[in-house]
């Protein structure tokens, strides 16, 4: 998309009705070096009483090809969003860390496929969905290795490699980018507002969520215009752990809460022992 550019037209799609509640949730980099965060997002998406959840991009840490999962951590994953897949629809959202993730792989585990924006049509409104990292314009490096690597002849070059190639290469890219975001952490980019409105204006939607930024806020873009902001997962930080779900109601209210509090109140205690009570 060029600058402050939006689409001529974007996915739309409604839920099925009724529903109780729709969660929103992003970031979670499961990873096997995160085991806390891994264990309470498994309990969560066993115990949410929410209809749908949308997953706005990187699920995974890392997604190098479908044929991840012949790996242990990979494929218990996928087994896991299988099981829950029977009882709840999930959607999901390529993100800049899990955009390999294919359509079959999707079909397979029973998850949706959405395209990045999509527009929501719920609670008699229109909610823009996206990742975020589209839209964050003044990164000028990352726009360009982003155009690289969406690129079909660079994924086709890479998934061509064997899988455990590419897996080290994966972390050597994790390495150098956590070096940069190191570097320019007090500089790092925001989402353009002139490229949300833009989007919103696509939509005909008023309020955007997404993720990507790991800044959890609500951002008044003027107009009546408001983006949303999701939070990312981590509690294998000791120092600051966070989990967060926003969640969507039949009324139309955004409500922030903790993993626990989506599930149902009669959740037996210690559900999520990271949580305070």
């Amino acid at each position: 998309m060029s600058e402050h550019a939006a689409p001529a037209a974007i996915p739309e799609w409604t839920p099925a009705r009724p529903w109780r509640a729709i969660d929103f949730v992003a970031d979670l980099h499961l990873a096997p070096g995160q085991p806390r965060t891994v264990e309470a997002f498994a309990r969560y998406l066993q115990a949410t009483k929410a209809d749908h959840l949308v997953l706005l991009g990187d699920v995974f840490e890392v997604w190098v090809g479908d044929d991840s999962r012949e790996l242990a951590f990979e494929r218990t994953l996928g087994d896991l969003f299988a099981d829950a897949a029977r009882t709840r629809q999930i959607h999901f959202m390529p993100g800049n860390r899990d955009f390999l993730v294919g359509p079959g792989l999707l079909a397979e585990i029973g998850i949706t496929a959405l395209p990045d924006p999509s527009c929501l049509h719920a609670a008699g409104r229109r909610w823009l969905l996206a990742h975020g990292d589209a839209q964050c314009l003044a990164d000028a490096r990352y726009q360009a290795y982003r155009a690289r690597v969406r690129s079909p002849a660079w994924q086709q070059s890479f998934l061509a490699r064997p899988l455990q190639e590419r897996v080290a290469l994966a972390r050597e890219m994790r390495t150098e980018s956590m070096r940069v975001q190191r570097e320019d952490v007090e500089t790092r980019a925001d989402l353009d507002a002139q490229a949300c409105r833009a989007l919103l204006a696509a939509c005909g939607a008023r309020e955007m969520i997404h993720g990507h930024t790991h800044r959890p806020a609500v951002h008044d873009l003027g107009g009546g215009m408001r983006r949303h902001v999701l939070s990312d997962w981590d509690l294998d930080d000791a120092s600051a752990p966070r989990a967060e779900v926003l969640r969507l109601e039949p009324d139309g209210c955004l409500r922030r809460i903790t993993p626990r509090a989506a599930c149902a109140r009669e959740s037996p205690e210690g559900l999520f022992p990271e949580e305070e009570p």
